[in-house]
């Protein structure tokens, strides 16, 4: 009675029986809501209206229930059927039943429509590939500006440079000597951009590496003590390299800037399906009037905001803390791909 009672009460699964030829001798308001057949209308049809033409023309429904028979169940995730034709997403378990002296009386079907989910999934997809394919066209358009830069701007500055610096010395002009000076310094703040612009650190399929690159060849040359942790099981894909260098890039500058500290710590690691990531300083903090992983800080600058952004863009979080006297912690989570052994 108990069990009677829970069967025809559920309705977000469809629970039903079937005789040994696979036609419906029960049903429940489950069944009844996701397949849209009422309990008269249903009885005694066999299963297989539930399934695509396709599949009952390659006889799905009996291999299932020769399945089911042979080894007790069988699951399956796929295409149904409702009534009037409309198809929808379901997971399905056919088990067998069988009586005391083991010969098979029956089946029972439980029937789950996933199509919601399904939906999202598809669309969680769509998102991930539309966003990789940004951060793909992002870095290639900063490749090609920085290979720009430096094969053209930056060699025609060395050309004029040395042209000035052979002139100063036949003339010995001071006002060329500083022109040359002058030149020299663009040239120096163009290699920066440049830099900037694409790090040579920046390895896409190894996030570890391409930070303690930075930290060893840029971070350590501002004068700062670096200290990388990180425990990574699996790699990100690509684009999440990408983007968790480049937030990285962005705190670490805005240390270098702003901070007025004397080290920092880049920490790495895996939470909650997704790459956790921290740059801590022990610089001077500062005092926020908001704190908050959803609500951008008041006047935050664009360093900030664009680290926010690419956070957000890649489905994830970004926030930060500090406190006056106490340094800053920035720190973004961004949910990680399919997963990919890390290196070592």
């Amino acid at each position: 009675m108990l069990f009677e009672l829970f069967m025809h009460s559920v309705v977000d699964y469809a629970i039903y029986l079937l005789d040994v030829d696979g036609r419906v001798i029960t049903w429940n308001h489950g069944a009844e809501r996701i397949k849209g057949y009422s309990e008269d209308e249903i009885l005694g049809r066999h299963f297989s209206v539930f399934y695509t033409e396709k599949d009952v023309a390659e006889g799905k429904p009996a291999s299932e229930l020769l399945i089911a028979a042979e080894i007790g169940s069988h699951e399956d995730e796929g295409w149904r059927v409702r009534r009037g034709g409309e198809r929808f997403w379901a997971s399905t378990v056919i088990t067998a039943l069988r009586d005391e002296r083991g010969c098979l009386i029956g089946f029972g079907k439980v029937t789950r429509d996933l199509t919601e989910r399904r939906k999202t999934l598809e669309e969680s997809t769509e998102r991930r590939q539309a966003f990789a394919h940004l951060v793909r066209a992002q870095e290639t358009e900063r490749r090609r500006i920085a290979w720009d830069v430096h094969d053209d701007s930056i060699q025609s500055m060395i050309a004029v440079s040395m042209r000035l610096q052979m002139l100063a010395a036949q003339r010995r002009d001071p006002a060329l000597m500083r022109l040359d000076e002058a030149i020299q310094g663009a040239v120096r703040r163009l290699r920066i951009l440049v830099a900037q612009l694409r790090p040579p650190a920046l390895n896409d399929h190894d996030l570890a590496a391409s930070v303690r690159d930075y930290l060893d060849e840029v971070v350590a040359g501002w004068g700062l003590e670096c200290t990388l942790r990180h425990d990574l099981a699996t790699e990100p894909p690509p684009d999440l390299v990408v983007t968790a260098f480049r937030i990285l890039q962005e705190a670490l500058v805005n240390v270098r800037k702003h901070a007025n500290a004397t080290a920092v710590v880049v920490s790495l690691t895996e939470q909650d399906g997704g790459l956790l990531a921290e740059v801590t300083d022990d610089g001077d903090g500062m005092k926020l009037e908001v704190e908050s992983t959803h609500e951008a800080l008041s006047g935050e600058h664009i360093g900030v905001a664009s680290m926010r952004e690419r956070a957000e863009a890649a489905q994830g979080w970004f926030r930060i803390s500090s406190r006056p006297g106490e340094g800053t912690s920035v720190a973004f989570w961004i949910p990680l791909g399919p997963p990919v052994p890390a290196r070592r």
